[in-house]
């Protein structure tokens, strides 16, 4: 790789973490770091929130505060507005999870076509993002991917699922915003592709608008991809793409083994890793017709798609190739690439503390089992405080 190792700047990792902040993401991470820790910290807090004891604060003071931008979206102004003086935007994340009813789903596309709105007036802000299961039940997803007919009540909910995704797409391609589509588990993910590939079809004739993800640890995603690129070709859209690592592996192989069928997902980190960076090569390649976000932790990945850039002379500040991390990791990433006139996002999560726990236990769990993600943020961390010692 030619690239210089500009990931190890630690001063402009972290130039925007006052001293105190600074210790309280390195007492995080040795947190995060000790297995026992997370799972005794986990039960604790579900158990503390669950018997209504009044932890909330401290939540908001640790863990909280450390990942999420806030309790609601104006709550989240400041995180946006200075994380944008080093020139990397926010993508705001609705981040409640796991609702079941339609006013809970009416709820959540209002949240996200206000965000929709919010992002039009703010630069800092030029994507936003939902997971399908936001906006209408899992249940509905899994049955309609499996080919199984809907019952007369079903396809009305469903045909309502169909009428928020078109809302939200519609008022993003208004408004000129990107909208990335999260994705989900295997068992339910072919009909949500299928929905968003209709979303494409209809907002994506000049340029992508709406963007579908890609969870590379599943093996058919390359193949998944070039089948999407020419059905997009002769369809006359462009396509867009967020590419991730994924996010549901132990899900899916117990899932897979329970009911005898074979996993979905990569036989081992390695092949994982070439599959994601198959799929970024492959887009970079097609650039006039498909657009990469791209998620990742990995600074090999990184380097790689600046590798690519380079030799294809693909601007940095090409708006079809943006770089993704999620706020309260991976700063390394996010302020160097910025730095260096990279187009960079920060998935900023927000929501209620009891309802973003979810998400939060998840990132913890995450951290422990990603071998050497917590001890990459933990030597950067110590080495900054190290660095501000001697200035």
């Amino acid at each position: 790789m030619s690239q210089e190792k500009i990931f190890d700047n630690t001063a402009v990792a972290f130039s925007l973490k006052s001293d105190s902040e600074l210790e309280r993401a390195y007492f995080l991470f040795k947190m995060i770091a000790s297995q026992p820790l997370v799972k005794i910290g986990t039960a604790a807090t579900n158990f503390a929130l669950k018997a209504n004891l009044p932890v909330e604060g401290l939540i908001r003071a640790t863990v909280f505060d450390h990942f999420c931008g806030g309790v609601n979206e104006d709550d989240c102004l400041t995180v946006i507005d200075k994380m944008y003086t080093k020139r990397v935007c926010s993508v705001l994340d609705y981040s409640v999870e796991g609702k079941e009813t339609e006013e809970q789903f009416d709820k959540a596309t209002e949240k996200i076509l206000k965000i929709v709105g919010f992002s039009d007036e703010k630069d800092a802000m030029p994507i936003v993002v939902f997971k399908p299961t936001g906006l209408g039940r899992f249940y509905l997803f899994q049955k309609k991917g499996e080919g199984k007919a809907f019952t007369e009540d079903e396809e009305q909910e469903w045909s309502r699922i169909v009428t928020r995704f078109n809302a939200i797409c519609k008022l993003a391609s208004e408004k000129d915003v990107e909208v990335l589509i999260d994705g989900e588990e295997s068992w339910m993910q072919d009909a949500a592709d299928e929905l968003v590939e209709d979303m494409m079809a209809l907002y994506n004739k000049e340029k992508p608008i709406v963007y579908n993800t890609l969870q590379t640890y599943r093996w058919d995603r390359l193949e998944f991809l070039k089948a999407s690129h020419e059905r997009a070709e002769k369809g006359g859209f462009k396509l867009g793409f967020k590419i991730v690592r994924g996010a549901y592996m132990e899900k899916e192989r117990d899932r897979a083994e329970e009911q005898g069928y074979e996993s979905p997902i990569c036989k081992d980190k390695p092949t994982t890793d070439v599959n994601f960076n198959d799929c970024l090569t492959y887009i970079l390649n097609n650039l006039d017709a498909i657009s990469i976000f791209i998620g990742t932790h990995n600074e090999e990945s990184s380097y790689l798609a600046m590798d690519i850039m380079k030799q294809l002379k693909i601007d940095k500040g090409d708006n079809r190739v943006w770089f993704g991390q999620l706020y309260g990791m991976s700063d390394h990433i996010s302020f160097n690439l910025a730095e260096m006139g990279y187009n960079v996002a920060k998935y900023v999560p927000f929501g209620p503390v009891k309802d973003v726990m979810p998400y939060l236990i998840r990132r913890a769990e995450e951290n422990t089992s990603v071998s050497g993600q917590t001890s990459r943020e933990l030597s950067l961390l110590k080495k900054e405080r190290k660095r501000r010692k001697t200035v």
